[in-house]
C-alpha cells in the first residue's frame, strides 16, 4: 500500500493523469476555472478542431437543484466541450463502425471549492486508443498552458 501511495504521489507531482475511477481520466489544473476553460478551448481549436457545443453543466445543475429537491451544490462551475476529429474518427470507425457510439468526444472542466479538474472518459482498450491519445494530448497542453 505504501508503494501505491508513493507512485500516486509521483504521478501527481509529474502532472500525469489522475485515475479517478475506471470511467474518467482526470488532471488537476493549477489555476482558475476560467483559465482552464480558455486553455482547453485553445488546445482544441489550435489543432484545427471545431467545438460543436459547450455544455454549461454546472449552471444547469445549480439552476435545477431546488426543482429536483436537492440542497447539494455539486460544482462551483462545470463545462463540457464536445467536438470531433475527422481524422481520428475515421480511423477508429474504420477499425470498428460501432465506435460511432463514442462520437463526439468530450473534455470537461470542473471547479469544486477552488479545485479545478480537467478530464475525459476512459475509452475501451483497442481501437479507441487513438481518441484517448488525442484527448490526453489536448488536456496535457491545457494543463501546461
Amino acid at each position: 500500500m505504501k508503494h501505491l501511495a508513493a507512485i500516486l504521489g509521483l504521478a501527481i507531482c509529474a502532472g500525469a493523469p489522475l485515475w479517478a475511477n475506471d470511467e474518467a481520466i482526470t488532471f488537476d489544473y493549477d489555476g482558475t476555472f476560467d483559465d482552464a476553460t480558455f486553455a482547453v478551448e485553445d488546445a482544441i481549436v489550435s489543432r484545427g478542431l471545431v467545438i460543436d457545443y459547450r455544455s454549461h453543466t454546472g449552471e444547469m445543475l445549480e439552476r435545477t437543484r431546488a426543482d429536483v429537491g436537492s440542497d447539494v451544490v455539486i460544482f462551483d462551475n462545470a463545462d463540457v466541450f464536445l467536438f470531433c476529429s475527422a481524422v481520428v474518427s475515421r480511423q477508429v470507425m474504420e477499425a470498428d463502425p460501432a465506435n460511432i457510439v463514442h462520437c463526439p468526444y468530450s473534455i470537461y472542466v470542473a471547479d469544486r471549492a477552488g479545485d479545478v479538474t480537467i478530464g475525459f472518459r476512459n475509452y475501451p482498450d483497442g481501437s479507441m486508443q487513438a481518441v484517448e491519445d488525442l484527448l490526453t494530448e489536448i488536456v496535457e497542453e491545457a494543463v501546461s498552458f
